[in-house]
């Protein structure tokens, strides 16, 4: 069964009929039986949810799911409005108001930019509780370089922000002549000043579609009653 409802749905169709796919299925009913799963099942395909294939203009790639109780909800990075800001998102919202002024926002919810046309794509779109990498290897990747493959035979120019070694491996091969590839390191307190601060992914990527005849990205996040 194809869980998407935009334009992702003919693009993705032949992949929830793969053998793989069927596997990884059948494997989550399991997990979500017998264990707390995130994001809950009705949010896994947020991010695909959210932002169309045609109304993409910036991809940010994620490894899995927050694994902490209420925090994660389909879109990487991004936490439930009342749920405490993680880290790492401390540190983009750190660069965003370094890189172009935005106030830091008080929360942790990337919906905005998800609207905006950010695709907010974990590699692995699930996580058992305090379990972080615990499905890896169970299917999502194939699926989710799937979505990378799709993006990167879009002939409209897209955005491709890689922050760390495994998000610059998962874009590897999107063709660099057409597509602006921003890579630096993790916004992780372990790496972040390690070339992610000072980085201006924010900036470059609306120089880019600017230049490209498309409108620029909405950074600034608005205030959590402010969301749609």
């Amino acid at each position: 069964m194809n869980p998407l409802d935009n334009d992702w749905r003919t693009l993705l169709n032949e992949e929830f009929s793969k053998a793989y796919y069927l596997e990884l299925r059948e494997f989550l009913k399991k997990e979500y039986a017998a264990n707390t799963v995130y994001p809950p099942m009705n949010d896994i395909f947020n991010a695909l949810h959210r932002t169309a294939y045609h109304e993409t203009k910036a991809v940010i790639i994620g490894q899995d799911p927050y694994h902490g109780e209420g925090q994660a909800h389909g879109l990487s990075f991004s936490v439930r409005p009342h749920v405490k800001v993680p880290p790492s998102l401390k540190n983009v919202f750190k660069e965003l108001h370094s890189d172009l002024g935005c106030p830091v926002p008080e929360h942790g919810c990337l919906q905005s930019w998800a609207d905006e046309g950010v695709l907010l794509l974990n590699s692995v779109l699930t996580v058992r509780h305090k379990t972080p990498n615990a499905h890896k290897g169970a299917g999502w990747e194939r699926f989710t370089d799937e979505v990378i493959r799709q993006l990167n035979l879009r002939d409209k120019p897209l955005v491709f922000l890689l922050w760390g070694k495994y998000a610059q491996e998962k874009g590897k091969w999107i063709d660099r002549d057409r597509h602006l590839v921003i890579h630096s390191s993790h916004p992780s307190p372990f790496s972040a000043h390690r070339g992610f601060f000072g980085s201006r992914p924010f900036s470059r990527a609306n120089e880019f579609l600017q230049a490209t005849n498309q409108q620029p990205i909405r950074w600034e996040i608005p205030p959590a009653n402010e969301l749609k």
